[in-house]
């Protein structure tokens, strides 16, 4: 049975004033739709969570399209929102760094779609030791995230746990075409063409599950300054391995790498997504076309340089 819950009483009386409004909109909008409501952190997750879900779910996202999520400051309107939800899905492994005091302020069931991956840590900078939080950037992680969600789900909506198995079962299918997509797609590479050089450090799993190289010029976006060294760092890696092309991603600046092009003569090959989706007619409206389009970018950029 659906249910509501008001905002906690223990919240700051400013964060319940500046959610009244958000509240009302909410209580009509659910007067017409009495699904089961699941929050996730950011839109990649609400994007997967939906292809689970079907019609049994009301799927929304904390943050928007285009938002960093590392470093987020949740509004009023998130902590009124996330008071009404069933259920609240983050990804875990230090990324949502908010989320741990946000979550405290609602009495609202949440699940770690990461648990259960293959985790890769962090080895350089202040973040050395601690997991690299971008586990949905390999496909074979996703279809861990989808068992999570499947039976996070049956939990919550009982009744159409045989739907949300099927749903689950085919989208792993999905994600298991775009890995092998990738996978076949840089075999013909030379061995220095394999490698991937970015802005941020989002890209461990899917390097490592694609056979990739992985070099970048910092390992979080907590931290979006380029140090000096990170940069020079980042040139002696592709000159040293006749890199081809280098990469940033779409929710910081691509100044610093920039910087790489100029110093080493390679190409910049492109804008990945990593963080968030597009609006539904820009580039990448959902996950897997966030991962065809990065694949494709890699692909194209690293295989036309090739003599």
């Amino acid at each position: 049975m659906h249910r509501t819950r008001a905002v906690p009483l223990l919240l700051p009386l400013a964060l319940v004033a500046g959610g009244l409004t958000a509240c009302s909109s909410s209580v009509l909008a659910r007067a017409a739709d009495d699904r089961p409501v699941v929050l996730t952190t950011f839109t990649v997750l609400a994007d997967v969570a939906q292809n689970v879900a079907g019609d049994h779910l009301r799927v929304e996202s904390i943050t928007k399209t285009g938002a960093e999520i590392h470093g987020y400051e949740p509004t009023p309107r998130d902590v009124a929102k996330a008071s009404e939800a069933d259920l609240i899905l983050d990804n875990g492994l230090n990324l949502e760094a908010w989320f741990g005091q946000f979550v405290e302020s609602v009495d609202v069931p949440h699940v770690v779609v990461s648990d259960g991956v293959d985790v890769v840590d962090i080895t350089e900078d202040a973040y050395a030791g601690k997991p690299n939080p971008h586990a949905w950037m390999s496909p074979v992680n996703v279809q861990v995230y989808v068992d999570n969600m499947v039976d996070a789900f049956s939990d919550l909506d009982p009744e159409h746990a045989d739907d949300f198995e099927a749903n689950g079962a085919a989208y792993q299918a999905e994600l298991q075409e775009v890995q092998d997509e990738l996978v076949d797609g840089l075999s013909a590479l030379p061995e220095n063409e394999r490698a991937l050089v970015t802005c941020e450090g989002a890209f461990s799993y899917l390097a490592r599950d694609a056979g990739l190289t992985e070099q970048y010029i910092w390992p979080v976006n907590a931290e979006q300054q380029a140090t000096p060294q990170q940069i020079a760092s980042a040139i002696q890696f592709v000159e040293t391995n006749d890199v081809p092309a280098v990469f940033c991603e779409s929710t910081v600046s691509d100044k610093p790498m920039q910087q790489v092009v100029e110093a080493t003569g390679a190409s910049f090959g492109g804008t990945l997504y990593v963080d968030s989706l597009s609006e539904a007619d820009g580039p990448v409206p959902t996950y897997l076309d966030l991962i065809r389009y990065d694949t494709t970018t890699i692909i194209d950029a690293l295989s036309g340089s090739t003599s």
